[in-house]
């Protein structure tokens, strides 16, 4: 692709201190409004006119932008596959990485990076804006400006958050923990199964216990390889069996993201059960996410999902529908086994979800 790159010098002394790699992909942050009124894509070249205060933390950034912004709507594998290059390809020659990308799928991508980035020891954090960074109340400038901090801070010499993670409105939080739920105020994400990695006031205040250890040694490496045969299917009452065998009837369907009621329950009706069995018969995977926001899938808590744990639909537990998807691309994708399929959705890899049993 044909990128387009911005080097910026921010120091206000001689001696760079540290370094960053922006990857602009799209999304509300990079937007100004032109003459007309209309939002237009920023010049990375000015940015220093917006945020002068950059001037002040003595890194220096460079800047990739994707050639055509894209509204994050439009985010599929192959911008996921060119989001994870680029790091990889620019990986030791920066301190830190920060990704602007537009909030609608933020967490989608988060989630699949964070797969996709194996022997990841660098900070790479996912950012964005409800508000253009030219409008007069826009939180692009706090996001970006913290963003950078915190792709820059070191403990003993080391990363303090060695992971792909996203910040918003005063929150680091685990990006694949995290999940949209506002689309008109500034906090914008949650992470309702897993602690804020940090909280940005006065100081940054980190939390040590939830952040992913630093590890010595090893090398980054990125698989570009998903397979997005997959699909979520939502419970509502008064689904019917047509509908469901639709879906599992689906040609090349490898994946079902199954977001059930509360902490894993579903209809107990026997055609419901029969047409779940008849799925898995024919070799899809059925993994049980909860459509709570916080909470866990504990399949045979109740009568209503003792049937399901039974018939071999695996747990979620606590995982995000977002990186519940992302996952099963992920694992279709790399995994020819349909053992090791099984083995891994149950298993963290990525610390995208706790332990589970059941």
């Amino acid at each position: 692709m044909n990128y387009k790159i911005v080097r910026l010098n921010t120091a206000a002394k001689s001696d760079i201190e540290s370094s960053v790699l922006i990857i602009y992909t799209g999304g509300t942050l990079g937007m100004a409004y032109d003459e007309s009124g209309a939002l237009v894509p920023f010049n990375f070249g000015q940015i220093l006119e917006k945020i002068p205060t950059l001037t002040h933390m003595n890194i220096a950034i460079t800047v990739i932008s994707f050639p055509e912004p894209i509204d994050s709507s439009n985010v599929n594998m192959q911008h996921w596959v060119d989001m994870a290059y680029i790091i990889y390809e620019n990986y030791d020659s920066y301190d830190g990485f920060v990704v602007l990308h537009g909030t609608d799928t933020m967490a989608y991508s988060a989630s699949m990076l964070s797969y996709m980035l194996k022997g990841l020891r660098k900070p790479v954090i996912f950012t964005g804006a409800q508000l253009p960074i030219s409008a007069m109340r826009s939180d692009a400038r706090e996001n970006l400006m913290t963003s950078l901090e915190i792709a820059t801070s070191k403990a003993n010499g080391n990363p303090i958050v060695p992971e792909v993670c996203l910040y918003f409105n005063h929150m680091l939080l685990r990006g694949n923990r995290s999940k949209k739920v506002q689309s008109v105020h500034f906090d914008a994400f949650e992470s309702e199964n897993y602690p804020a990695l940090a909280e940005s006031g006065i100081v940054i205040d980190y939390n040590f216990a939830a952040i992913r250890p630093f590890e010595e040694g090893g090398s980054l490496t990125y698989s570009s390889k998903m397979d997005n045969n997959v699909m979520v299917i939502k419970l509502f009452p008064g689904i019917t069996q047509k509908v469901l065998d639709s879906c599992f009837n689906i040609e090349g369907l490898r994946g079902v993201i199954l977001e059930t009621y509360g902490s894993g329950n579903s209809p107990s009706e026997n055609w419901f059960i029969k047409s779940l069995e008849k799925a898995m018969d024919k070799g899809i995977h059925i993994f049980n996410v909860s459509q709570c926001n916080g909470g866990r899938v504990i399949q045979g808590r109740y009568e209503t999902s003792k049937d399901l744990k039974r018939v071999g639909v695996l747990s979620g537990g606590d995982i995000t529908t977002e990186a519940a998807v992302t996952k099963m691309m992920y694992l279709l994708g790399n995994e020819s086994s349909e053992k090791e399929i099984r083995r891994k959705l149950v298993t963290p890899l990525a610390g995208e979800m706790s332990l589970t049993s059941n």
